[in-house]
């Protein structure tokens, strides 16, 4: 019932949110009140429900240490997406004509701070750690990450090999940040870091939807494979390379954290053999 709760709240804010910001889409100043409003009231909507529903402090946003996590998780999006970029431009499939809208980046930034908290409120705070808490990290890493990929298969020019490569590259890297960090603060700013770059700096497709104009008055062209095509750099081999190597390093660190959460099932067991051996 709980799971219910937390996702018909936090869906709410996302979809009223949404709906106000794409009403705005051509207003850079509205779109970025709007946006980051969703965001913040997705945050607080969340903690309310999970108070409410789970009689707990809500230490997965915890207020000590938040902007640096975001902050952090940002800079690492950025970087994360830029190296897909510039593998691109070494093989001549991005190509740079000057620059580009700054009134576009501005409204980016409304648009993806929304994005990205209610999405990570919803797979990763809700979804992954209730799921998590039943089955194990591994075994909720991999459903949520899925589910998230399969999501994208409802955007514009959405492809299976679209929906596959970011439950790889997002769903596992996002998901293994916050198991990593036990912290949604930091998958937020991952989040909104990587969406951020790819359409407010580097102006290319996200996810299907359609290209913003950024920073960056920029073209992509050249293999699907390697490109994305019509779905946007997501689809990229590239993507799923770093996006792959990114998953490890958390869950690496997550393992010598000792964050990683076995299943109910493994730890009957465990218990079993204890009450053996005694």
């Amino acid at each position: 019932m709980r799971l219910i709760w937390q996702l018909a709240a936090v869906a709410a804010v996302a979809f009223i949110g949404g709906q106000c910001v794409a009403a705005v889409q051509d207003n850079a100043f509205l779109t970025l009140i709007l946006g980051t409003s969703t965001a913040v009231l997705a945050v607080l909507v969340y903690r309310w429900v999970v108070r409410r529903t789970e009689h707990r402090p809500v230490t997965e946003l915890a207020r000590e240490g938040a902007r640096g996590a975001v902050g952090r998780g940002a800079l690492l999006g950025v970087a994360l997406f830029g190296a897909v970029i510039l593998n691109l431009a070494l093989l001549g499939d991005y190509d740079v004509h000057g620059l580009g809208s700054v009134s576009g980046a501005v409204g980016v930034v409304g648009f993806m701070a929304a994005a990205a908290a209610t999405e990570e409120l919803l797979f990763r705070g809700v979804l992954l750690r209730i799921v998590e808490g039943r089955f194990g990290t591994w075994i909720a890493l991999t459903l949520t990450g899925v589910l998230f990929g399969l999501m994208h298969l409802f955007n514009p020019d959405a492809t299976l090999w679209g929906a596959l490569a970011i439950a790889v590259e997002a769903g596992g890297m996002l998901g293994a940040a916050y198991v990593a960090t036990r912290s949604l603060w930091l998958p937020i700013g991952l989040h909104f870091g990587w969406n951020f770059a790819e359409s407010g700096i580097f102006s290319t497709e996200v996810s299907g939807n359609g290209t913003k104009q950024g920073l960056l008055d920029a073209t992509v062209s050249g293999s699907r494979l390697l490109t994305g095509g019509d779905f946007g750099p997501e689809g990229s081999l590239y993507a799923v390379l770093f996006g792959t190597l990114a998953t490890i390093v958390f869950m690496r660190l997550a393992r010598r954290r000792g964050h990683l959460v076995p299943s109910r099932r493994k730890n009957n067991e465990v218990d079993a053999t204890a009450t053996v051996s005694r």
